[in-house]
C-alpha cells in the first residue's frame, strides 16, 4: 500500500518531518517499509496486516497519523451529499442471485459525459502511488479506491445489453475477455457481473474488455458494491490475476461506507466530465448494527502493568474514531466504528490504547508470580502413573474383582486373609482378589491365544483382604505382567529381546525417577526367586516369575512370564515434588573401571552400598558395568566390573588426585568382600 505525505496532509495538519512520521507510525504498529522522495513529495510504502483492511485507504492511514501526532482528522462525511437530487430508480433492472455472494450493490447511471484526460493534480496523485492515469472517469474510481478504500467500476452503458445488470455465478466454461486482453475460462466458483446476454466483468477482480470506458463513451453505469471476500480470493488465485480492487475486496471493505463513496464518485464525475446522474438503483442497503464493548481501566492497568489517565485513554480512542461514553467510575462504554471489524473484545481496545500511548512508555517489569501450593490426591497420582506406564509402551487392562481360589493357590498366595464369597455364582468367582496378578494372567493368556507375539499390560486397582478387623480391608495396588519376545530388524540382523524381570526393574526405575523417589533399591530373595522392591528400607512389592502351576492353570504353555505387584499407597507416600536447579558441570569427568572376582552369593547392590558408605568426595557416579560367569571363573564365584566417575566442580582432576580415591574403592572390595582384583 502506497500513500504520499501531501495526500495525508489533506486530512491531517502534519507538523513533523516525513522520516519522523515513519518512526511514529511504525512504533504504533503500522509498519512503514520504505520512504522515497519523488516530485517534491514523499511516498510511504506501508505493510498492511490482514486484519486491518481500513489501512488500505489514505483516510485510514490519515486516521492513524492523527492519533500518533495528536492532531484532529479534518475529513468529515457531512461535507458530502447524502442523496442524488436528479436520480430516479426506473429504467434499469438489477438482479442479485445471492445476497451471500453480493450483500450490497449500487448502480448509478450518469449521462452526457465528456471522457477526456484528468486534471494534472489528479494524475499526479495517482501516479505517485503507482496507478497509471487513464481518463477522467476511470481515474475518479481509482482515486476513491485509494482514498476511501472502496473499489468501483465504470461500464460503458451503451455496450450493456437489455438494460439489465445481474450479479451471478459464472456458467461452467463461460468465457470473458478482461480489460488486460486475456480470455478467461470461468467456472461456477467465479462471481461475475452480467448484462442480459453474457458476463461483462469478473466481480471484484477485473472489468471486461467489451464494456470498458473509452474516449467515445457518453453514458456510463457506475458500480459500487461489496462482494464475498472468499469468492474474490479464490477467483484471483485460480486465474492468477492481481488487482487493487481484489486486494481490498478479499480483505473485506466497509459496506456501510459504500453509499457515501458512491455519492462522492457521482458528484466528482459530474464535476470533471459534465455528466448528470439520471438514475440510481441499489440492493441490500441496511443500517449497521450498533456494536459496543466495555473497557475497564482496572483491566487495562492489569494487562499493561502501568496506569494511564482516563482522559488520555478516552482521547486515544476518540482519535481512532471510536465513540466513547462513560459507563462507570472505572470504565467506558465504547461504540465500535464499522470500519474496525477487527475490534471484538476488551483486549482489542486495550491493545489500541497501548500502541498509540507508546509501548516504549510502558515499563518493563518481571511478572509477579504468586506461589501456589499444589495439593495432589491419590486419583492425581494414579492418573500420572498410568500415563507414565502407557508412555513406556504398556496397555492398561481392567479385570474382575472376583477370582478363582485355585489360581491363588497356584500363585502361592496364602489362604489366610482371603475373603471368600458365601454364595459365589461360579467357582471361578469365589474369592475377592487379594492380588491383581490372577486377573492379569488370564488377560495375558487370552492375548497370547490371539497370536500376539508379546504382551505388556498393567492394572491399577484395589486388592481385598481380611486383617482381623471387623471390616474387610482394601489396598490400592499396581500390577504389571510381561510375556513374549520383541524383535527389531537392524542392519546387523534380527535382534530378539525376551521380556523379563529386568524390563520390569527398568520400568520401575523410570517411575521412581518421574516421582522424585531416590532412596530405593532391589533386594533379591534367591530361595524364592523373587526380587523385593524397597524404598527407604521398606518392602513395597515384588518382582517375580509366576510358578508353572499357575501358568498351566491359565493355559500359558512354554512361555516365560514376568510380573510385578506393589502397594500404590506405600509408593505414593514417598513421592517428592521438590525440584532443584543444578548447573551443568564446567569441568570434564574422568572414568576408571575396576574388575574383580567375588563370591556368587554377594549382591552387587551390597558392594555398591559399601563403597558409597565411604563418602569419597570426588566420586560422583558408581555403577556395575559388566558381569561374567564362565570357564575362567571358579565355580561359586562371579566376575564384576565397577565403573567409577570422578569429577571436581573447581578444576580438571589429575591422576595424582584420582589414584587415592580409586585405592579406597579397591580396599573396600578386598577388605570387606575378600574380592580378588583382576
Amino acid at each position: 500500500m502506497k500513500v504520499t505525505y501531501n495526500w495525508l496532509k489533506d486530512f491531517v495538519d502534519i507538523r513533523v518531518a516525513a522520516d519522523v512520521l515513519v518512526d511514529k507510525l511504525t512504533m504504533a504498529g503500522l509498519t512503514v517499509e520504505g520512504l522515497e522522495k519523488h516530485s517534491g513529495d514523499f511516498i510511504f510504502e506501508i505493510e498492511v496486516t490482514s486484519n486491518r483492511p481500513d489501512w488500505l485507504s489514505v483516510i485510514g492511514v490519515a486516521r492513524e497519523v492523527a492519533a500518533v501526532t495528536g492532531k484532529k482528522l479534518k475529513f468529515s462525511k457531512s461535507s458530502f451529499p447524502r442523496k442524488l437530487k436528479s436520480a430516479v430508480s426506473k429504467g434499469l433492472t438489477l438482479e442479485i442471485e445471492s445476497k451471500f455472494d453480493c450483500p450490497l450493490y449500487i448502480a448509478s447511471v450518469i449521462t452526457g459525459n465528456s471522457v477526456q484526460a484528468s486534471p494534472d493534480w489528479l494524475k499526479k496523485k495517482l501516479e505517485l502511488v503507482g496507478c497509471r492515469s487513464i481518463n477522467n472517469i476511470v481515474d475518479v474510481t481509482n482515486f476513491l479506491l485509494f482514498e476511501e478504500g472502496q473499489p468501483m467500476h465504470a461500464f460503458d452503458l451503451e455496450k450493456l445489453r437489455g438494460g439489465k445488470i445481474e450479479v451471478r455465478r459464472a456458467r461452467q466454461n463461460e468465457k470473458l475477455v478482461t480489460i488486460d486482453g486475456v480470455e478467461r475460462l470461468l467456472n461456477s466458483e467465479d462471481l461475475v457481473i452480467a448484462d442480459a446476454e453474457k458476463a461483462v466483468a469478473l466481480a471484484g477482480v477485473m472489468g471486461g474488455k467489451d464494456t470498458e470506458v473509452s474516449s467515445g463513451t457518453k453514458n456510463i453505469l457506475l458500480e459500487t458494491a461489496v462482494f464475498n471476500p472468499m469468492l474474490i480470493r479464490r477467483t484471483r488465485q485460480r486465474l492468477g490475476i492481481g488487482s487493487e480492487a481484489a486486494y481490498r475486496f478479499e480483505r473485506s471493505v466497509d459496506r456501510y461506507n459504500s453509499k457515501a463513496v458512491a455519492l462522492r464518485a457521482v458528484k466528482f464525475i459530474e464535476e470533471l466530465s459534465g455528466g448528470v446522474c439520471v438514475l440510481e438503483k441499489s440492493f441490500g442497503e441496511s443500517a449497521p448494527k450498533k456494536r459496543t464493548v466495555t473497557l475497564s481501566c482496572g483491566h487495562l492497568e492489569g494487562f499493561l502493568g502501568t496506569g494511564i489517565a482516563q482522559d488520555k485513554i478516552k482521547n486515544i480512542l476518540v482519535s481512532l474514531g471510536f465513540k466513547v461514553g462513560k459507563n462507570s467510575r472505572d470504565g467506558f462504554l465504547v461504540e465500535i466504528p464499522t470500519y474496525r471489524q477487527d475490534v471484538l473484545k476488551e483486549i482489542d481496545l486495550i491493545e489500541e490504547v497501548a500502541r498509540i500511548y507508546g509501548f516504549e512508555k510502558i515499563p518493563s517489569t518481571l511478572a509477579a508470580i504468586q506461589p501456589q501450593v499444589s495439593i495432589y490426591t491419590i486419583r492425581d497420582f494414579t492418573s500420572e502413573l498410568k500415563n507414565i506406564l502407557i508412555g513406556l509402551g504398556l496397555n492398561e487392562v481392567v479385570t474382575y474383582s472376583l477370582v478363582d481360589k485355585r489360581l491363588l493357590e497356584g500363585l502361592g498366595v496364602p489362604s489366610s486373609g482371603q475373603l471368600e464369597i458365601l454364595n459365589p455364582l461360579s467357582q471361578e468367582q469365589g474369592v475377592l482378589r487379594p492380588s491383581l496378578i490372577p486377573g492379569l494372567l488370564k488377560c495375558l493368556a487370552h492375548n497370547l491365544n490371539q497370536q500376539q507375539e508379546y504382551v505388556k499390560i498393567f492394572e491399577a486397582a484395589k486388592g481385598y483382604f481380611d486383617s482381623g478387623k471387623p471390616e474387610p480391608q482394601e489396598e490400592l495396588r499396581l500390577a504389571v505382567a510381561l510375556c513374549g519376545v520383541q524383535s527389531w530388524l537392524l542392519p546387523q540382523g534380527l535382534i530378539k529381546d525376551e521380556l523379563g524381570m529386568l524390563h520390569l526393574k527398568g520400568m520401575l526405575e523410570e517411575v521412581f525417577s518421574r516421582f522424585g523417589i531416590k532412596d530405593y533399591g532391589f533386594s533379591s530373595d534367591l530361595s524364592e526367586g523373587k526380587i523385593k522392591i524397597m524404598i527407604k528400607g521398606e518392602n513395597i512389592g515384588l518382582i517375580y516369575n509366576p510358578q508353572k502351576k499357575a501358568l498351566d492353570f491359565v493355559e500359558i504353555k512354554n512361555k516365560q512370564v514376568a510380573v510385578l505387584e506393589l502397594s500404590l499407597e506405600k509408593l505414593f507416600a514417598q513421592i517428592c515434588r521438590e525440584k532443584k536447579f543444578v548447573a551443568l558441570e564446567k569441568y570434564p569427568a574422568i572414568s576408571r573401571d575396576v574388575s574383580f572376582v567375588i563370591k556368587e552369593e554377594v549382591l552387587a547392590e551390597e558392594v555398591l552400598n559399601a563403597i558409597r558408605s565411604r563418602n569419597i568426595v570426588l566420586l560422583k557416579e558408581l555403577k556395575i558395568s559388566d558381569s561374567y560367569k564362565g570357564k575362567q571363573i571358579a565355580p561359586g564365584f562371579k566376575a564384576l566390573t565397577i565403573s567409577c566417575l570422578y569429577r571436581s566442580p573447581e578444576r580438571t582432576l589429575t591422576e595424582e588426585e584420582i589414584s587415592p580415591a580409586q585405592a579406597i574403592v579397591c580396599a573396600v572390595l578386598s577388605e570387606r568382600f575378600a574380592a580378588k582384583i583382576r
